[in-house]
């Protein structure tokens, strides 16, 4: 993490996880025991039918509710799906956008990159995801797949809409796996996320963007994973479901730093 320059954000993704009436429970539990430090922010995106309870529930606290998707278009014969501006008028702060289990639905890079259009004209925040398979990484082309999939899902964002968004790396083989990339892998790829985005927009922006790591962060290997320099935060998946370990996270993206 580095505060000087960037936002540290710890963002949860129950993905199909929990009912209206268990988000309030959650809610509730989570408020009695969040840190009340302000060193990161905090986010929790949820499925759309917990929208309103989430945020009902957490209007008066600094954690900011997203949705795991949206729909590019703003309107329209799209049965079953949900528009960016939707979802800023629900009270949404955030949406994932490009995560590996919508694009194994058949997601490109073209489609997230209209989704991110899509929701930064709707005051949302994107925070898009990019990440390699096993088999990728064993064969040496983590760096190329993952800058391909940057320039394209960043096609015609300008300077002043790039500053908004958030980058997520998930490493597809450490999702839900149990298997979670060394603190020192992921900060190579992160590291090399800034150098693509200092690439295409300048290290003044590059230096400025939050770049989390998606790829099963807990409540154990939080710490470690967040002392990396590019690291600023996590994209939370199964630890984001229980309050005692999506706390203990946040606690770790409080830690001191350099």
């Amino acid at each position: 993490m580095n505060r000087k320059y960037r936002k540290t954000v710890i963002a949860g993704n129950w993905k199909m996880n929990k009912t209206p009436s268990e988000t309030k429970e959650f809610m509730t539990q989570l408020k009695a025991i969040l840190p009340k430090g302000r060193w990161c922010d905090v986010a929790l995106c949820v499925p759309a039918v917990c929208i309103p309870a989430a945020v009902r529930a957490m209007r008066e606290t600094r954690v900011g509710i997203g949705a795991e998707n949206c729909n590019a278009n703003a309107s329209g014969a799209y049965t079953g799906e949900i528009a960016a501006n939707m979802l800023s008028d629900a009270g949404c702060k955030y949406v994932i956008l490009g995560h590996s289990e919508r694009r194994a639905m058949g997601e490109t890079d073209q489609d997230v990159n209209a989704k991110v259009h899509a929701a930064l004209e709707n005051g949302l925040t994107p925070i898009m995801c990019v990440g390699e398979t096993l088999e990728q990484r064993e064969t040496g082309i983590t760096t190329e797949w993952i800058t391909m999939q940057i320039k394209a899902g960043l096609q015609n964002v300008g300077e002043d809409k790039i500053r908004k968004m958030i980058i997520a790396y998930e490493p597809i083989w450490a999702i839900g796996t149990g298997k979670t990339a060394t603190p020192e892998q992921a900060e190579e790829v992160c590291e090399n996320i800034r150098a693509v985005i200092r690439k295409l927009y300048g290290a003044k922006i590059a230096r400025a963007i939050s770049i989390l790591y998606g790829g099963s962060m807990n409540e154990k290997n939080a710490y470690d994973l967040l002392a990396q320099p590019d690291i600023d935060g996590g994209l939370i998946g199964g630890a984001s479901l229980v309050p005692e370990k999506f706390v203990k996270i946040i606690e770790a993206a409080n830690q001191p730093v350099a």
